[in-house]
């Protein structure tokens, strides 16, 4: 069975090298559905709870939101970062506050401090989803995300990694040592 949630992000981009009205910096709201997959966890009886897919995901996926999105060659990406020197806001700013843990994976590349998220490849809706994947496959039993932006609307199905282990009592999964972060439950 499956559980699903749903985010809207907030954010702007362009498609370097492209012939066309997206090779212009323009922004979206975009919606994403992630689907995870498991068995009915007894005492509980759900997949996994919405709010707690939510939590794990909004943890990455806040770098996204209200963020400008780059790839790593585009000739704009060293412009905006001495902007943002300049004005003193490149390493952060109190008022700051919509912004996730750092990251650097094969496909992207967070900073948070200046709201800002270098990709590999052009931020389509298709390449969304693949750094989407990559960033929570190992926190959640993934098995599709839909991603729409605008006109554009992808997904991917992902094959099931098995069953997690979960809390009785809340749903969520335990960490490594057995424990749910979330309630103290402890797997005998």
């Amino acid at each position: 069975m499956r559980s699903m949630t749903t985010f809207d992000l907030q954010y702007a981009h362009r498609f370097y090298g492209f012939k066309g009205e997206a090779q212009y910096l323009h922004g979206h709201t975009g919606t994403l559905t992630i689907e995870v997959e498991d068995t009915i966890n007894e005492g509980v009886n759900m997949v996994f709870p919405c709010n707690e897919i939510k939590k794990t995901a909004w943890d990455v996926l806040r770098n996204f939101d209200h963020a400008l999105i780059l790839r790593e060659d585009d000739p704009l990406l060293p412009a905006v970062l001495d902007v943002y020197t300049k004005q003193g806001i490149r390493h952060g700013h109190p008022q700051n506050t919509m912004k996730g843990e750092a990251f650097k994976t094969e496909l992207a590349t967070a900073y948070p401090d200046c709201r800002l998220v270098v990709t590999k490849e052009t931020m389509t809706v298709e390449g969304f989803i693949k750094i989407v994947y990559d960033l929570l496959k190992d926190k959640l039993n993934i098995v599709k995300i839909t991603f729409s932006s605008g006109d554009n609307k992808g997904s991917a199905d992902f094959a099931p990694r098995g069953t997690m282990d979960r809390c009785p009592l809340c749903g969520i999964a335990l960490n490594e040592q057995g424990i749910c972060p979330k309630c103290g439950y402890k797997k005998k």
